[in-house]
């Protein structure tokens, strides 16, 4: 099949550009040719709050010009205006819900608008994946075409390596954002026990925020954005990795961590509760409480055992979200759509 991807961006270590990334590997693997729409290849404003209006804009237009594919992909709700400028079978992927994620970014007018646009793009589709339950529950609202496809890795090309800088060493890897928790990490950092050593890797508009923090906290060390040959080994050495967000689908940063056999603390939200059973695969508190996160760490950290029972447990888990098998879920529907 001849396969167009549309996606904001290809690079950094942002969940739906990582699953693009390993889409793409799968289905050449597999002997289709992909082509892709992306940021890296369509001009746009490198300004935080104007790269994706403006990539929405430029895809548009640049997809006027563009021949039939087969299969036309787009991966968020952005990309899904070009998407519709393309002859071929449409699909709608989309990494949790769009409405309120701009709404707990941008406010709630953003967020009526984004309601209204997404309404939109799930019309142009002729099929609308969604990453996590949450999510295909709330567009499923919104019409039968939606099919629920979990986002995956790709755990045998992981990284290995193991890098260990502290005794207790725990860790948290991902945009530095309100929504994926950040905030309350700080807060709980104020109160970290001295020999406990928190661990930041990522970028975002909270990078400020963070960096500040450090300077009156020993134990918190930034390392900035770091590629994914680097981050993987800081998560396999740390003894936790924490993800306290407000919203969230099938985080590929934890599905990293259970294949790296790191145990994780997340909140009970959105594909968290999917990815966790509560004290078997993961430990869950509620999300913007940085009490429960300061308690969960410090009355996991000395124990073996139970680090040992939930790594092992979720490493079980997430095999079903490797590649070799949710890859063939994609295929499967991209052939219903080009038989009907």
């Amino acid at each position: 099949m001849k396969i167009l991807l549309i996606s904001p961006t290809l690079k950094g270590i942002g969940g739906v550009a990582q699953h693009v990334r390993d889409l793409i590997k799968f289905l050449k693997e597999n002997g289709h040719h992909v082509d892709v729409l992306s940021s890296e290849n369509t001009p746009v404003i490198p300004i935080k709050k104007l790269k994706n209006p403006s990539f929405l804009i430029s895809s548009f237009l640049k997809a006027k010009l563009m021949k039939p594919y087969d299969i036309v992909h787009a991966q968020h709700p952005i990309a899904a205006l070009a998407m519709k400028n393309i002859s071929g079978k449409k699909i709608l992927t989309i990494h949790g819900i769009y409405s309120e994620q701009i709404g707990m970014l941008h406010g709630q007018s953003s967020s009526n608008f984004s309601n209204k646009y997404e309404k939109n793009a799930f019309e142009w589709a002729d099929a609308v994946t969604a990453g996590s339950k949450e999510a295909f529950e709330y567009y499923s609202k919104l019409g039968p075409k939606v099919t629920f496809i979990p986002n995956a890795i790709d755990i045998k090309s992981i990284p290995s390596g193991i890098d260990t800088r502290y005794e207790k060493q725990i860790i948290f890897a991902g945009r530095l954002s309100k929504e994926k928790g950040i905030l309350t990490i700080l807060e709980t950092a104020k109160n970290l026990p001295k020999d406990i050593h928190l661990l930041i890797v990522g970028d975002g508009p909270e990078k400020e925020t963070v960096t500040e923090s450090i300077k009156t906290n020993k134990n918190i060390h930034y390392l900035g954005y770091q590629p994914k040959e680097k981050t993987i080994p800081l998560i396999r050495g740390s003894k936790l990795l924490i993800q306290p967000s407000l919203a969230e689908g099938i985080s590929a940063t934890l599905l990293e961590a259970m294949a790296c056999k790191t145990p994780v603390i997340a909140t009970a939200i959105g594909g968290n509760v999917e990815l966790f059973e509560n004290n078997k695969t993961g430990i869950l508190i509620e999300p913007n409480s940085s009490v429960e996160l300061l308690n969960s760490i410090n009355s996991i950290i000395h124990n073996t055992e139970k680090l040992q029972k939930l790594s092992n447990n979720a490493f079980e888990l997430v095999q079903e979200y490797d590649w070799s098998n949710i890859g063939k879920k994609y295929l499967e529907l991209y052939k219903k759509l080009t038989q009907s």
